[in-house]
């Protein structure tokens, strides 16, 4: 038995069993585990490290403006005001400052009105939330205007008996808490629009390149199994597709603001924005796409090696797009790939498919045209040339 155990111990090649290999796999699982946990806290410490400091220096810039310019005795809104605004996402700065300063109009107005006729006191602090959030509702105001316009009733209700003159400075307060975020952010600490967008682009194009790439292997081996996870995860693309809106609407607002990035109005940041709407379409075509593929599968229909070698193509060009796009290069590569999965579903079409593999190819060809004009590609080209490349690969293979 001695002998047995010396034999088998563990040598380092081979996989350790029993409870010490257990032991070893846990141990493994945890350490990378904790590295895992190590480099998301790293990431997210980055990106919300300039974040603290533009907070902590746009509120200091709005209290010295209102303590010491204006002679504020004690501005306390004009900070708040400001961190609020940088709390925002970016692009919606701007409209965040028109909100704070909407909501304070609308409760300060309700507050004032109300209090001149039926006076102060407990029950008319909960009338005047009530007034203030109905107002907000009533004219189309957003969930910043709502709860603004609440909080600016509670301080007229409850500060005003005390404390005269409350309104006007509540107004200036909003005015320089939102300016003082905006000289921050666009001169003082200005955001690099290019790599806000390229962070937020690259999650939605590396999805989107890696639910096409599992569709093609699920068709390879007909693993229906695989294509309805790769059906499910595009169906949950609202995050990605979002963050890139919002990244997309920051860059226009940064190059518009910050004179150090206006050198980027006319280029890329221009051709981000042209390129979000196709990459949208070309994932819901995507997504008609793989639904096809998992009925195909469940129907039995034949799957030419034209067929897979479409939808890898297609998918390929999708990361060749992020990273063309990341790099600053002419997306050349994407186009060519984009337009060679093409080819390859001229070929799969002749091969007769069924009907779901029809619809496949017409969506390969759908996607491919969106992935073109995301590119920059006008529309009316890109259809010319996906129509070009499927009728020679037809006609070439009869």
């Amino acid at each position: 038995m001695r002998w047995h155990l010396r034999a088998t111990r563990h040598d380092g090649n081979t996989p350790p069993t029993g409870y010490r290999g257990a032991r070893t796999a846990v141990a493994r699982r945890a350490v990378d585990s904790l590295k895992s946990t190590a480099r998301d806290r790293a990431t997210r410490l980055r990106a919300g490290g300039v974040v603290a400091v533009q907070a902590g220096l746009a509120a200091s810039l709005a209290w010295l403006v209102a303590h010491e310019l204006l002679g504020n005795p004690d501005p306390v809104f004009a900070p708040i005001v400001a961190v609020g605004t940088l709390a925002a996402s970016v692009g919606q700065r701007v409209r965040r400052i028109v909100e704070l300063i909407v909501g304070v109009g609308l409760g300060v107005a309700v507050g004032d009105l109300f209090l001149a006729v039926v006076g102060t006191g407990v029950w008319q602090l909960g009338a005047i939330v009530i007034l203030a959030i109905m107002a907000a509702l009533i004219l189309g105001g957003s969930v910043a205007v709502v709860l603004q316009s609440a909080s600016t009733a509670v301080l007229i209700a409850t500060l005003s008996p005390a404390v005269g003159n409350l309104e006007a400075p509540r107004f200036v307060d909003a005015l320089i808490g939102g300016a003082a975020a905006l000289v921050v952010t666009s001169v003082l600490i200005p955001i690099n629009p290019l790599r806000v967008i390229n962070r937020a682009a690259g999650p939605a194009l590396d999805m989107l390149a890696e639910q096409l790439s599992n569709t093609a292997e699920a068709l390879a081996g007909r693993d229906i199994g695989r294509a309805e996870l790769a059906m499910d995860r595009l169906r949950r693309n609202k995050a990605e597709l979002q963050a890139l809106t919002d990244a997309v609407e920051g860059a226009k607002e940064s190059t518009t603001l910050a004179p150090v990035s206006w050198r980027y109005r006319r280029g890329i940041i221009r051709h981000y924005s042209a390129a979000a709407e196709p990459i949208d379409r070309a994932m819901r075509n995507s997504g008609t796409l793989i639904r096809r593929a998992v009925t195909l599968i469940e129907d039995q229909e034949p799957v030419p090696v034209a067929l897979r070698s479409a939808v890898q193509a297609l998918g390929e060009s999708v990361q060749l797009l992020r990273n063309e796009f990341a790099s600053g290069k002419d997306p050349a590569d994407a186009r060519a790939r984009a337009l060679g999965a093409v080819l390859s579903a001229g070929v799969a079409y002749r091969a007769r498919v069924g009907f779901s593999g029809s619809v496949v190819v017409a969506q390969v060809r759908t996607t491919a045209s969106d992935i073109l004009v995301a590119s920059g590609m006008p529309q009316a080209e890109a259809n010319r040339n996906v129509r070009d490349a499927f009728d020679r690969r037809v006609v070439a293979s009869r």
